[in-house]
């Protein structure tokens, strides 16, 4: 009876501790989840960089499994460099070790506070302090848990069953390294098995070596959820996730037959022994890194080889199902869906324009129009799904949603007419022709474009959300792009009249590249429209304010 309590209250332990784990991440992403994806994406340029991306996002998320998926939907739309995603995992894992060491730094004493101060935000807040409110309850449930998972544990210092558990696997290394491992995978969650490790390593029972070993299996099985979830994933996707658990299992491979070495020279260093769980944790990942990093390249290109790319195929829409349309709601959902995935297709063209500007290389600007041509068909396919529900009554709830719907379906096309038939032929114009853009010319188109990616991005989150402060922000970000636009005209004429000869060479591709971007912005900032509608805030135009004034 007394080892059944014991078990269950560790299980209830560990339940507190994942369950602090999914607040956390879930109130981060509320309050931060556009920036954050935005700035992973955008600081992945270089290899520290990137390192402290994955970091950074990992310690926020609580979850190196969420930021692998991140980086690999990432990587699938040609966002970030295959060689810089590997390393973005690499940091990944070391927040993951950093987040373990942290938590068992005596910190727990501050969990009645975390809680407090969480349940406060959340009932008096708006929707970004609530986000933050969560995620500090989360922070606040992990500590507590640690605190159960110690009181758990207690009784199992004088378990003989536990003893003798502990010896089996400490005579079989490579059994408790995938007994660890197994665990973490189940689990989802290496951070909880580390934990789970520091409770039991506490009572004296494991061995140093054992313990490094356990930690090693954790590091491990870490690394399997990313690899299931992207199994049905592109192979972009898929090389990533595979190539991070490749990694790992080297590394756990070859530190196996170091462990009882490698326990004894951390129980050397002026620590707590009762922290080698975390401290074993942190090494290895940052020995992995450093050791690993200038093979991320070598890893994205064995991965590639191993996982080739897929034959293109025709495929039409993937959500549009006929049978949901006597359910508005569902079918709705169906066409946001959709709608979505043009958006995509539409941040792939961005993405590769931006790459033909920067790199000034006529490759990736082939596949646009082949991306464009399926944007019009699902752009088209949705406008006739939606017409065929509207036939079928809707009420005005719907009815505006629908709207909603086929508008920005409308406006993602024409951003892939503008990049198509404006943005590639003023590109190709330029390299055909050997043109270059001055400097201060070159990085004003670059912050633009950077800006009209991360605005199609904002308006993605928006077209699901409905959040009237981001669609706010959204249109103050639209006069923002028209300073820039308008300054950036006015700098290329001033270089024009100070007769700068790339000025002169590239004056025309310069004003329409700025042109298009700006009227791309134009499109996709016409999504805040209804919500602000709604609210009352929005004005038919600034015709009528000018007649009020008068």
């Amino acid at each position: 009876m007394q080892s059944t309590l014991v078990v269950i209250n560790i299980l209830g332990a560990v339940a507190l501790l994942l369950f602090g784990l999914s607040q956390v991440k879930d109130g981060v992403t509320r309050a931060f989840g556009a920036r954050l994806r935005t700035a992973l994406a955008n600081s992945t340029k270089s290899g520290i960089r990137s390192l402290l991306s994955g970091l950074v996002a990992t310690i926020a998320l609580q979850s190196s499994t969420a930021t692998a998926l991140m980086t690999a939907s990432f990587a699938e739309r040609s966002l970030i460099n295959p060689r810089m995603a590997q390393i973005v995992l690499l940091g990944a894992n070391v927040g993951t070790a950093v987040t373990a060491w942290l938590v068992a730094a005596g910190t727990e004493v501050f969990a009645p506070l975390l809680l407090l101060s969480g349940v406060m935000l959340m009932r008096n807040g708006s929707a970004a302090r609530k986000g933050i409110g969560t995620a500090l309850i989360g922070i606040g449930l992990m500590l507590l848990s640690l605190q159960l998972l110690g009181l758990a544990t207690e009784p199992m210092r004088q378990s003989t069953a536990l003893a003798a558990f502990l010896g089996l696997l400490d005579s079989s290394w490579l059994v408790a390294l995938l007994f660890s491992a197994a665990l973490a995978f189940v689990s989802s969650s290496s951070l909880a098995v580390v934990i789970l490790i520091l409770s039991l390593a506490s009572s004296g029972a494991a061995s140093p070596g054992l313990v490094v070993v356990l930690i090693l299996g954790a590091n491990l099985g870490g690394a399997i959820p990313p690899v299931v979830a992207t199994l049905a994933s592109p192979p972009e996707a898929r090389r990533i996730t595979r190539g991070n658990l490749l990694v790992r299992a080297i590394g756990c491979a070859l530190a196996l037959p170091l462990a009882g070495m490698a326990a004894d020279l951390l129980q050397m260093l002026p620590v707590s022994p009762t922290k080698l769980p975390v401290d074993a944790h942190l090494a290895f990942n940052l020995v992995l890194a450093l050791v690993a990093w200038p093979f991320g390249g070598f890893v994205s290109d064995l991965m590639k080889r191993m996982i080739p790319d897929e034959a293109e195929k025709e495929s039409g829409p993937l959500f549009l199902d006929a049978d949901e349309l006597q359910d508005p709601v569902r079918a709705l959902a169906n066409a946001t869906r959709e709608v979505l995935g043009v958006g995509d297709q539409i941040e792939r063209m961005l993405i590769r324009a931006e790459n033909a500007f920067k790199h000034n290389d006529l490759a990736p600007l082939r596949e646009i129009a082949a991306l464009e041509g399926r944007v019009d068909r699902l752009q088209q396919e949705v406008k006739i799904y939606l017409s065929k529900l509207g036939q079928l009554g809707l009420d005005d709830e719907n009815s505006r949603r629908s709207i909603a719907i086929i508008d920005y379906a409308i406006n993602l096309e024409h951003m892939g007419d503008i990049i198509e038939k404006g943005l590639c032929d003023q590109l190709a114009k330029k390299i055909a022709k050997g043109l270059k853009f001055s400097d201060d010319g070159y990085r004003e188109l670059a912050d633009l474009f950077d800006l009209t990616i991360d605005n199609l991005r904002t308006a993605q989150t928006l077209f699901v959300t409905g959040d009237f402060n981001l669609a706010r922000r959204l249109m103050e970000v639209k006069v923002d792009v028209r300073r820039l636009e308008k300054r950036s005209a006015e700098r290329h004429l001033e270089r024009l009249r100070d007769g700068k000869l790339e000025s002169l060479q590239t004056s025309s591709v310069h004003l329409d590249m700025l042109r298009d971007l700006k009227r791309i912005n134009a499109h996709i900032v016409s999504v805040a429209h209804p919500i602000l509608d709604d609210s009352g805030l929005l004005i038919e135009s600034r015709l009528r304010q000018g007649d009020q004034r008068s």
